[in-house]
């Protein structure tokens, strides 16, 4: 199946360095109210709120069931764990393994691909951070890849993917700003690969400057930022200026700090230089706040599938007047 070109102008870049907080690290504070108030809390903003915007990472696709390790990566894996050895110890890591050739390389990322971008159908609670936003005006900022955003209801004008998608693959050194749609390419290579290998008849190559091609993934220099991207830019800069006089709150899901600058940071610069704006900040493990920003700001440090869940629960408790008690 060849693969299906994405071209569109190239239009400004985004500086994200504009975005850094300068929050200082004795600010940050684990808060220490009960759970069910914090949930309060949260469920409060959200109803207030005239708009919201999320900010998703990695830790909502774990929370949600897309893990990279563990027993669902040598349950799946475990042909290229017996080849490779000690370096396949999950899936994010075997993606930086150097493969030996391009029909390897092609092996490993078309299983990954399919298991984690093309098979999953939209995931329950990706279903319910929508239901929770879908009445207000809403954007999406994630560093997210495995396209779950567009399967469980938001719109592509509501997305901005900053580092890429599982479903894309670009010149591997960046030789011109297109991408290429290769689902259907990658089921083509899951089903003929073999001994942890594709054919070599499968390999895509530039269809420029004849080289490797590469998962449009934003880990060097060489990511291409084509004009899906910038337009998508765009419009979470008009987003960001359309609401920036009303009640917005910030909905970050899962983002740690891995790459800071792009959602964690900026949110709480924004935060921080607007007084109607408010933080929810829900992480497994690291939910530290800005203790400034007082009650305009709940960090939850609890596993996200309950949390979102309980938000829910008592938004459809406040709004259908029946009692609804969080889980213990």
């Amino acid at each position: 199946m060849a693969i299906q070109i994405r071209s569109r102008k190239k239009t400004k870049k985004v500086d994200f360095m504009q975005f850094l907080s300068g929050v200082p690290a004795r600010d940050y504070v684990f808060q220490r109210i009960p759970y069910e108030e914090q949930i309060e809390q949260a469920e409060k903003l959200l109803r207030e709120a005239d708009a919201v915007l999320i900010g998703a990472g990695a830790g909502l696709s774990t929370a949600a069931g897309l893990s990279y390790g563990g027993k669902r990566f040598t349950d799946n894996f475990g042909e290229f764990i017996e080849k490779y050895g000690t370096a396949m110890t999950d899936m994010y890591s075997a993606g930086f393994y150097p493969f030996p050739t391009e029909e390897a390389k092609w092996g490993y990322w078309s299983k990954h691909v399919c298991l984690n971008r093309i098979r999953p159908d939209g995931l329950p609670l990706y279903r319910t951070v929508y239901e929770l936003v879908r009445e207000k005006p809403h954007f999406v900022l994630t560093t997210n890849v495995d396209h779950q955003f567009w399967k469980t209801g938001f719109a592509d004008e509501e997305i901005f993917a900053t580092q890429g998608d599982y479903g894309e693959i670009q010149c591997a050194r960046g030789c011109h700003d297109k991408v290429y749609d290769a689902v259907g390419l990658f089921l083509e290579m899951d089903q003929a690969r073999e001994d942890c290998k594709i054919p070599s008849s499968m390999v895509p190559k530039c269809p420029v400057c004849g080289g490797n091609m590469a998962m449009h993934l934003r880990c060097d220099q060489y990511f291409v930022e084509e004009e899906h991207w910038h337009e998508a830019a765009s419009r979470y800069a008009d987003f960001l200026k359309e609401h920036r006089k009303e009640h917005v709150v910030l909905l970050e899901l899962g983002v740690g700090f891995n790459t800071p600058t792009i959602i964690r940071f900026p949110f709480e610069k924004m935060v921080g230089e607007n007084e109607r704006w408010s933080l929810i900040r829900l992480n497994l493990d690291e939910a530290v706040v800005p203790d400034s920003f007082g009650g305009r700001a709940v960090g939850i440090n609890e596993d996200i599938a309950r949390s979102i869940q309980d938000i829910k629960s008592s938004m459809d408790a406040d709004r259908y007047g029946k009692g609804a008690d969080c889980d213990e």
